[in-house]
């Protein structure tokens, strides 16, 4: 088994793949890429079990067979190459040699054969949706999933699907987002949910993308195939909570603020702010809002004014300021309006602008009780 290559198009395509593969592994065979050749199309893949990614690059062959090669290794010697053509030969001895313009280089190899197959989806639903749309709905509600593992169903995303648009929500019971596509629709009901790890590696392959997807799942799995590559995960078991229910409906007190301004004055404010808490006191009256931290403990305090448009009664409200900034930080819009009916409710922050045709987010978080 014999194929050449380019050294830059390899590497492209197994850094993309190395992100599937764990630190450690509880099966050796995993630690490798699978490389598996049938003429000139060369398919490699990487697995932990739960996750499994495969890309096929074109090679200069007409040899077929399948090897696992040491990821690490491999990886940590194509760094090093300029552009070049690289000769990959699988010899009897169980060891690859690659030739450079340069030099040898002899690795140990595994059987193809003893590499965990993919699993394959009995009668999936399909999905197409475009490259960008779901890295953008992805990183616009990823940061809100939890990392308890007690709760695994609010570690990951939740992706609902209807004739009437796409819906993704994330939240670890303190914040909530909920990202709506109304521009993009699928052709029958169908929820599910997703684990960080694979949409975090779809997020930065899709970025930017005008290239379709197409997402199959069903109950146990989903695969998401684009250009010449497709990744396979399985789904995280369980309910998800209803998000919906807590959700307020009326919110009859409505900030709109500059948000930059809003974030900036945050960000430096919450250093003032206890260290384990993190707490902030928004007080709004009239057109002013004010901003405020105190660290006890330490006699710090910070204090700072704004002016916005606030329709509503005077009020104040405690929020912990880490997700306050979480969330303005992933907003891009120039203005944003934050809907409040009491200080014992979340607060719902939504962008003013900004936003494409048929493109919703909602975000949600909870309030901190106010030691007054």
């Amino acid at each position: 088994m014999k194929f050449i290559v380019s050294s830059t198009y390899l590497l492209k395509q197994l850094q993309v793949l190395g992100g599937v593969i764990n630190s450690s592994n509880t099966l050796p065979i995993l630690d490798n890429f699978l490389f598996e050749l049938d003429g000139s199309m060369l398919t490699v893949s990487a697995s932990d079990l739960e996750t499994t990614m495969a890309s096929s690059l074109e090679v200069e062959s007409d040899s077929k067979g399948s090897v696992a090669i040491p990821a690490r290794l491999l990886l940590d010697t194509l760094k090093t190459f300029p552009e070049q053509p690289l000769t990959f030969v699988i010899e009897d001895n169980n060891t690859v040699e690659i030739s450079s313009n340069h030099g040898k280089y002899a690795l140990a190899y595994a059987d193809g054969k003893e590499f965990p197959k993919a699993v394959s989806l009995e009668d999936p639903s399909k999905t197409v949706v475009i490259g960008d749309v779901l890295a953008t709905a992805i990183s616009k509600t990823i940061f809100a999933a939890g990392n308890d593992d007690l709760r695994p169903v609010m570690s990951g995303v939740f992706f609902q699907f209807s004739t009437q648009g796409l819906t993704f929500v994330a939240t670890d019971a303190h914040k909530l987002v909920k990202y709506t596509r109304e521009d993009v629709k699928a052709n029958q009901v169908a929820e599910f949910i997703m684990p960080k790890k694979p949409l975090n590696l779809l997020k930065g392959i899709l970025a930017g993308s005008e290239n379709e997807v197409t997402i199959e799942y069903n109950d146990s799995n989903a695969k998401f195939t684009f250009e010449n590559s497709e990744l396979i995960c399985r789904l995280i078991d369980g309910k998800y909570p209803n998000y919906e229910a807590v959700i307020p409906k009326e919110n009859p007190n409505k900030l709109v603020i500059d948000r930059t301004q809003f974030l900036n004055s945050v960000r430096r404010v919450s250093i003032f702010s206890n260290k384990t808490t993190h707490q902030i006191r928004l007080k709004i009256a009239g057109a002013e809002l004010n901003i405020s931290a105190e660290d006890i403990d330490y006699s710090n305090k910070a204090e700072e004014r704004l002016t916005c448009d606030y329709q509503g009664d005077d009020m104040q409200i405690g929020f912990n300021s880490r997700f306050l900034t979480e969330m303005l930080n992933n907003l891009n819009s120039d203005e944003v309006q934050l809907e409040m009916s009491m200080p014992n409710r979340a607060g719902i922050l939504t962008p003013i602008d900004g936003l494409d045709d048929g493109e919703q987010v909602t975000m949600l978080v909870m309030p901190v009780m106010l030691n007054s």
